[in-house]
């Protein structure tokens, strides 16, 4: 019996809806020995991760169509389609349409367009309602896609195009399904989603898009948002975060700096302040609310006193959980074309960030021994909490379960809970 497509999946959330988008397509296309490696472009690490797991894909299963997809098979198609090992690359604005899978289209090698023209995302997730996904506990909801901004460090607008949301109607249908299906955790993915609804007819805004979502799937538990950016947020949103018990108390934020200047090169939108006093004002309307951030280490022309205002904005902002990333020059991105500081450099930084987020982390989760947990169990008993923290509950949990738990201890990385009797049924 045939196991199915195999996707291999590298990057954002966003890219993890999208491969079980593919999955589904590629099943019913007949293409169950297919291996579609779905690539990220986000660094220049995670392409070379791509290629290597290419090559390792061409070893392991020599009879196997591999079918290169994603951020950076956009941007570099004919890269990838002169590997030895790829029978196929397809483009971003391709890859979620069922006919791009069909026998009929599989002697087009390259079959990559224009991402720049397109020009709605409901067209990209009409053709499949995802019903659940490989190997995990929440699901993610797909609510927008590509970008109109353009950091100077970033690639991934020429990956992903214009930016572009879902109607509320066919968000809400997807997250009914997925409630219908079990999930109880859902997040609401995408590029830039603080940007949602600018391209719809009323302009909706995140905040009444995830305020609707909650009214029209009573049976939703937890609902959670991806990376927003903080000037974007609306009061809608805000409303949500101060009264909203279903919508989890954490949010992650695009940051990337915290000195002004390294910010303005990279031509954000926001500045240190903007982001010290949005941490504040959530705070206050939420108490128990929880940080993460993205933070790139070693931007061109960071000196030592820039570094170090990017890391004290992890005490400034009070972040939690960080995604820390030495910066990595991307070809046709400004900076790219700017003084480069030297790689080791960039690497010191970096881990000074990621040594900077292991203590916060760690006195967070201290901090939170003695009290209770809403668990959502992910596999072999371990779970995340609602402020996103890993819980071990032990083998007793069931899988895909929402319990409470009572932490009674913690580790560097890790709450330990105690599971009620009656919770572990």
């Amino acid at each position: 019996m045939s196991r199915g497509p195999q996707v291999v999946t590298f990057g954002c959330r966003l890219n993890a809806f999208e491969s079980e988008v593919m999955r589904g397509h590629a099943s019913a296309a007949g293409l169950d020995d297919a291996i579609i490696v779905n690539t990220c472009a986000v660094t220049a690490e995670a392409e070379r991760q791509a290629r290597q797991a290419i090559r390792k894909a061409r070893r392991q299963n020599p009879d196997a169509r591999i079918i290169v997809t994603g951020c950076a098979a956009q941007i570099a198609a004919d890269s990838f389609a002169a590997m030895p090992e790829v029978d196929r690359v397809i483009g971003n604005g391709e890859k979620l349409r069922p006919e791009s899978y069909a026998q009929t289209a599989n002697s087009l090698r390259v079959d990559v367009g224009d991402i720049m023209e397109a020009h709605e995302a409901i067209d990209e997730t009409a053709h499949h309602l995802i019903t659940g996904f490989d190997d995990r506990a929440r699901a993610f909801v797909q609510v927008q896609n590509g970008c109109d901004h353009r950091c100077t460090f970033c690639i991934i607008p020429y990956g992903r195009g214009n930016s572009r949301s879902v109607p509320v109607g066919a968000v809400v249908e997807q997250a009914r399904t997925l409630v219908e299906a079990g999930y109880k955790e859902l997040v609401l993915t995408g590029v830039d989603i603080t940007s949602y609804g600018a391209d719809l007819p009323g302009r909706p805004t995140l905040g009444q898009l995830a305020r609707r979502l909650l009214a029209l799937v009573p049976d939703l538990p937890r609902l959670r948002i991806s990376s927003i950016d903080a000037v974007e947020v609306d009061r809608d949103l805000l409303d949500l975060i101060a009264g909203e018990p279903r919508l989890m108390p954490h949010l992650h934020l695009s940051l990337q700096a915290g000195d002004d200047l390294i910010l303005k090169r990279m031509k954000r939108r926001h500045t240190r302040a903007d982001a010290v006093d949005f941490c504040r004002r959530v705070r206050a309307l939420r108490p128990d609310v929880v940080f993460g951030a993205d933070l790139i280490a070693g931007f061109p022309t960071e000196t030592d006193d820039m570094f170090r205002r990017t890391l004290d904005i992890v005490d400034d902002c009070g972040l939690t959980w960080l995604h820390v990333f030495p910066y990595s020059a991307r070809p046709g991105t400004p900076a790219a074309r700017m003084p480069q500081l030297p790689k080791t450099l960039r690497r010191e930084r970096a881990a000074q960030l990621r040594a900077a987020g292991s203590t916060a982390a760690a006195t967070y989760l201290a901090s939170r021994v003695g009290s209770t947990a809403q668990v959502l169990v992910e596999r072999g008993g371990i779970g995340r909490s609602e402020h996103f923290a890993p819980v071990a509950l032990g083998p007793a949990a069931r899988d895909g379960a929402l319990v409470t738990a009572t932490v009674v201890a913690a580790n560097a990385e890790t709450l330990i809970a105690r599971l009620p009797d009656e919770a572990a049924a």
